[in-house]
């Protein structure tokens, strides 16, 4: 994408009514206005759901096609990318979307204690390399962030192509005080996946599919 494309795409996104796109500094040195409130960026109490790294949003936008009972957060630091996700919200008039521009290690920030009832860890990068583990979206601290803004029984779901990562989380969820709902190593070779699972499919997602390459899938919640 060429660099006019991006401007352009970002000052787009300012305009854009189902975007939030607050500074690191509104984030950590004054109390984000939404944190604990964001019921009234929605107009209602609905219960929040949260895709983590959602890209161009196709996951976010089928899940609020899906369900208009529930209100649904795509939040991803590339504004390029989020940009597609919102234009495609307001031309379909979902209501029930936004897109939160930020930092995914900020999230116990951006929202309150037990805001939250349901995330999704989408296709995240596995960060294999052992100096990237901090980056791993399923290492224990970002799940204690998780925990802090998940209601009592919240549920998290990941999605990925990547056996380690999937591996990997196993290993740490049986290790702690985790309640694991399901987990399945190839979900499109096995029964019993749920719906949400099976048909919805990112770009990417497809990509991999015709590639043969197994995707695999966690549901967990904290005990």
């Amino acid at each position: 994408m060429g660099s006019k494309n991006k401007l352009k795409r970002f000052k787009q996104n300012d305009s854009f009514k189902n975007v939030i796109q607050p500074s690191r500094s509104e984030i950590l040195e004054n109390d984000f206005s939404l944190k604990g409130n964001w019921k009234e960026f929605f107009n209602n109490d609905h219960p929040i759901v949260l895709e983590l790294g959602c890209g161009k949003g196709e996951y976010t936008l089928e899940l609020a096609r899906r369900d208009a009972s529930r209100n649904y957060i795509g939040m991803d630091i590339k504004g390029a990318r989020l940009w597609r996700g919102a234009k495609s919200a307001i031309e379909e008039n979902l209501n029930n979307v936004g897109f939160l521009r930020s930092q995914i290690e900020l999230i116990d920030s951006l929202f309150g204690p037990g805001e939250v009832d349901e995330i999704w860890i989408t296709f995240p990068d596995p960060q294999i390399k052992f100096k990237r583990t901090k980056h791993r979206l399923t290492n224990l601290s970002f799940l204690k962030k998780y925990q802090a803004i998940l209601k009592k029984g919240g549920t998290i779901n990941l999605k990925t192509d990547s056996e380690f990562m999937h591996g990997y989380t196993l290993g740490l969820l049986q290790g702690l005080n985790y309640e694991i709902l399901y987990a399945n190593h190839d979900v499109y070779r096995n029964e019993g996946s749920p719906k949400e699972v099976l048909e919805i499919q990112t770009f990417y997602e497809n990509q991999y599919l015709e590639k043969g390459k197994p995707i695999t899938y966690i549901k967990f919640r904290f005990k």
